[in-house]
């Protein structure tokens, strides 16, 4: 997992600035007005070759005073992060707003350096050592907007988060459980390893911190990962909510497969669907477990019924098992699901075997004409397997959006019956074999 920094501190010390120099981007707005940043960012900061962390930009923290609940929002990164970026206003020197912020922090226990900003001015220089009062051993004076000090800062980074965040053990297939809050995932866990291995309850965002459960199956075992629920960021009031959004995230990428679990009486909402478009970009098979399905009217199934179609099209029509988590009812149809998506680690395709299905596929449906010339295949093979990639070079490359290329998915997936399973096609152009 990427490790995550987050930059704290009361409003208007100069925070965005720094996140806009740490990622290279003018991606967060600065103003001089205290307040500006009120949604966090999040952008990524490579710090060398096997090194690179997500920062993420906070709105100003003001604890005993949040009447539009940014406070909240700044907590979520705390707790999320690995490591803390406390911004003070050098030039106004150590205020009692800057205690407070860190007094209000330094529970969390968080690792922590304090950049001491607007270190261009004579009034940070001569006034640096009076933020050792904080406590905070590591300290660097910068100036976000010049530049200066950021070598020490990208320095103190490398020094201070790990390589890479512990991976599950090579010999366990890991499992994530996602979905949005209170769709059951906490239940379907504890119904999975036969005991109350997490807090289940009613209320959304029970579930802060993703819990690793081992669950033996036959001679198989599997490693269990129950995440916070994911909420769309417009839906997120509160820290619960918001927490979940990225950091379940990081549990997708962690994972060899994902299964999301859906609430049958709601239907396919676009909560689910933003969970499965994040599950396909990591490149992660997906199994689907229709939870609460004793809970279904007649009503409630026509309303799944319509709204399904949607899914399956977004994740490649993949295995889904209708259950209830409280009952255990299907439950045991989860693992045959998950041991095909599982199985697609270790796919690997012969070059002659690949280039058979295409040469078919080629055969059924002739290739576009682009700019007035037909779109040639030469060959294909397979270069990846986590999702499986296959490199095709041809007369010429095919848009991404490109309805052909899906066809192309399409007849492999089939053919190699991937379903659930995100298939990349990388296709390069070879020159000097026009037709």
């Amino acid at each position: 997992m990427t490790p995550v920094v987050a930059i704290v501190g009361r409003p208007n010390v100069g925070k965005s600035t720094l996140f806009n120099r740490l990622v290279g981007a003018r991606q967060a707005i600065v103003h001089d007005q205290p307040g500006v940043t009120r949604d966090r960012l999040v952008g990524t900061v490579v710090l060398g070759e096997e090194l690179e962390c997500q920062v993420i930009d906070t709105g100003g923290l003001v604890p005993g005073y949040d009447p539009l609940g940014l406070g909240k929002q700044v907590l979520v990164a705390v707790e999320e992060s690995d490591l803390l970026l406390l911004v003070v206003d050098g030039k106004e020197g150590l205020t009692t707003a800057d205690e407070r912020v860190w007094e209000a922090l330094r529970p969390t226990g968080k690792p922590t350096i304090l950049v001491v900003n607007k270190g261009d001015t004579r009034a940070a220089q001569n006034g640096f050592g009076e933020f050792y009062r904080l406590g905070i051993a590591r300290q660097i004076l910068l100036s976000a907007e010049h530049g200066t000090g950021t070598g020490e800062l990208f320095e103190a980074l490398r020094a201070c988060l790990p390589a890479s965040a512990p991976e599950p053990p090579s010999d366990l297939p890991a499992v994530a459980i996602v979905g949005r809050p209170n769709v059951g995932k906490s239940s379907l866990l504890n119904r999975l390893a036969g005991e109350d291995r997490v807090l289940v309850s009613p209320t959304p965002g029970t579930t802060r911190d993703p819990i690793d459960t081992v669950i033996v199956r036959g001679e198989q075992r599997y490693l269990f990962v129950d995440t916070a629920g994911i909420r769309r960021r417009s839906q997120a009031s509160g820290a619960p909510e918001e927490l979940a959004v990225l950091f379940a995230t990081r549990q997708i990428e962690r994972a060899h497969v994902a299964l999301l679990v859906v609430d049958a009486a709601q239907g396919i909402t676009s909560g689910d669907l933003a969970i499965a478009g994040a599950i396909w970009q990591a490149g992660r098979p997906a199994v689907l477990a229709v939870n609460k399905w004793d809970l279904l009217d007649e009503d409630s199934r026509q309303r799944l019924d319509m709204s399904w179609p949607r899914l399956d099209e977004l994740l490649a029509n993949p295995h889904r098992a209708n259950i209830s988590s409280l009952s255990g009812r299907g439950v045991d149809k989860i693992f045959p699901a998950l041991d095909k998506a599982l199985a697609t680690r270790h796919l690997s395709l012969g070059t002659g075997e690949l280039n058979r299905i295409f040469e078919e596929a080629v055969r059924r449906h002739r290739p576009p004409a682009l700019q007035g010339r037909n779109w040639k295949l030469f060959y294909a093979t397979q270069v990846g397997s986590t999702p499986p990639t296959f490199m095709l070079f041809a007369n010429r490359t095919l848009p991404r959006a490109s309805p052909y290329r899906r066809y192309l998915e399409n007849r492999l997936r089939e053919h190699l019956q991937l379903e659930g399973v995100p298939i990349r096609l990388v296709i390069r152009q070879r020159m000097g074999k026009e037709p």
